[in-house]
């Protein structure tokens, strides 16, 4: 299953003669469409949310007081109103049924203020797919007027043989010099199920054998968990040094140290997210599943990020597998996690930092040369391995890598596989000028 992305982004600018509905592309909207889900980003003022159909959303700028209206022609919401305070300037943005085929989407701002409609920016992620990105809100002046339609100019897209993968990394051409060494050693390793991603963050340049791959995703679940977890920091939904309780319905086997500690033990909630990561706590795991609002809700969240395959279905230790993800959607969230797409500047690091801590080295990272650095989050529950990480190399090249194999209960063959892999595309990039394939780029959104 290849990911598909595709993204479009429409500018705004000033429509004043008349009130009309906009209309932006894409297909006919089916009848009694649901929300699936939408969250808004408030440190960075941006607005996502899904439907379970295609949608055309239609999109008003309101007086008395101030607010941007998305209305899903269509689209029934499916539960009561809602609504998420945000802050002084944007008050809050609520989602309300507005009629009985409507759903509507609205951003509101403090008296006074407006925002410039022609830095206001709507991604189309796909037909049922949509953000918004929301610019800084600016003082209202006398001569503006009081009610305005928001008419779209989508800006052509750039014909240079590339797609992004993501929606964020420029892809260019797959490492055919380099896929025949893989499948050679696949071949010596016939015993084995593989699925594997790599992405030059540099030239765009990537090997995708089976990166579409479901695999259990055993540990591997815990980096977008972190990730969530940063985020709702992001949104000041959670804090720090919260005290979180390890509460007996959590506490759980596997991995970690927690397990070994007194029920009722408070942890602050940056001690519970690093165990989490660093040695692979699944107690503190699901700690963090449980304060951010449990499997449902972070399955929802990792929708709107594009992960097609990674899916919480049980709480750690999931020994036998139940949970999913692919190599394809562990890059993809790291890709989107080193561009900013995610989380603040500052959490992005943080999150780094506490991957680049983790305490197991026998996979990505025991391929790597001298002087590589490794964020990276590893996966075992014996019959399953895997591994994705952000690599910077000593040479300042970049690239995202996630491999996954299933083998013999506990085969070191296994280890000794990913192991192989990693050290062959890390000397592939190493090198000062690597062949890359002359064959036309691939036409292919992520």
């Amino acid at each position: 299953m290849l990911l598909t992305h595709k993204e479009n982004i429409v500018k705004f600018s000033w429509f004043l003669p008349s009130l009309l509905s906009l209309l932006l592309f894409g297909s006919t909207l089916k009848a009694n469409a649901a929300i699936a889900n939408w969250h808004f980003d408030s440190n960075r003022n941006h607005l996502d949310f899904t439907t379970d159909e295609n949608v055309q959303p239609q999109v008003q700028l309101l007086t008395n007081p101030t607010r941007l209206v998305i209305d899903l022609s269509g689209v029934t919401l499916g539960y009561p109103q809602t609504s998420q305070r945000v802050g002084l300037v944007i008050k809050d943005i609520r989602i309300e049924q507005f009629n009985a085929e409507t759903t509507r989407m609205v951003v509101t701002l403090a008296s006074g203020y407006t925002f410039d409609l022609a830095q206001v920016q709507l991604q189309e992620k796909s037909p049922n797919h949509w953000s918004v990105q929301l610019p800084k809100p600016i003082r209202l002046t006398a001569t503006q007027p009081q009610y305005l339609e928001i008419t779209p100019s989508i800006s052509p897209r750039v014909n240079d043989n590339s797609t992004l993968f993501a929606g964020v990394v420029p892809m260019h051409s797959p490492m055919k010099v380099l896929e025949p060494q893989i499948k050679a050693l696949m071949s010596r390793y016939s015993f084995l199920k593989t699925g594997m991603f790599f992405l030059d963050l540099d030239t765009g340049d990537y090997l995708d054998i089976g990166g579409d791959r479901v695999f259990p995703a055993a540990s591997t679940i815990k980096l977008p968990i972190l990730i969530a977890f940063f985020q709702d920091l992001d949104a000041g939904k959670v804090t720090l040094q919260e005290k979180l309780t390890m509460r007996r319905d959590l506490v759980t086997n596997g991995s970690g140290t927690m397990q070994y500690e007194h029920v009722g033990k408070k942890y602050t909630a940056l001690e519970t997210v690093t165990k989490m990561i660093t040695i692979s706590d699944n107690t503190a795991t699901n700690m963090i599943i449980d304060r951010l609002g449990g499997a449902v809700k972070l399955n929802q969240r990792f929708r709107t990020w594009g992960l097609k395959d990674t899916v919480i279905r049980h709480l750690l230790a999931d020994l036998r597998g139940t949970n999913t993800t692919s190599s394809q959607d562990m890059t993809r969230v790291l890709a989107l996690l080193v561009n900013n797409k995610l989380v603040s500047s500052q959490s992005q690091e943080q999150v780094l930092d506490i991957l680049r801590h983790t305490t197991i080295h026998t996979l990505l990272p025991a391929g790597l040369g001298k002087g590589a650095v490794i964020a990276n989050k590893t996966g075992d529950i014996g019959f399953l391995i895997g591994d994705a990480g952000f690599i910077t190399m000593p040479n300042s090249k970049r690239y995202l890598a996630a491999i996954f194999v299933t083998r013999p209960y506990k085969d070191t063959r296994g280890r000794d596989f990913i192991r192989q892999v990693s050290q062959l595309v890390y000397n592939y990039l190493n090198q000062l000028n690597p062949v890359a394939s002359v064959d036309s780029p691939n036409n292919t959104t992520r």
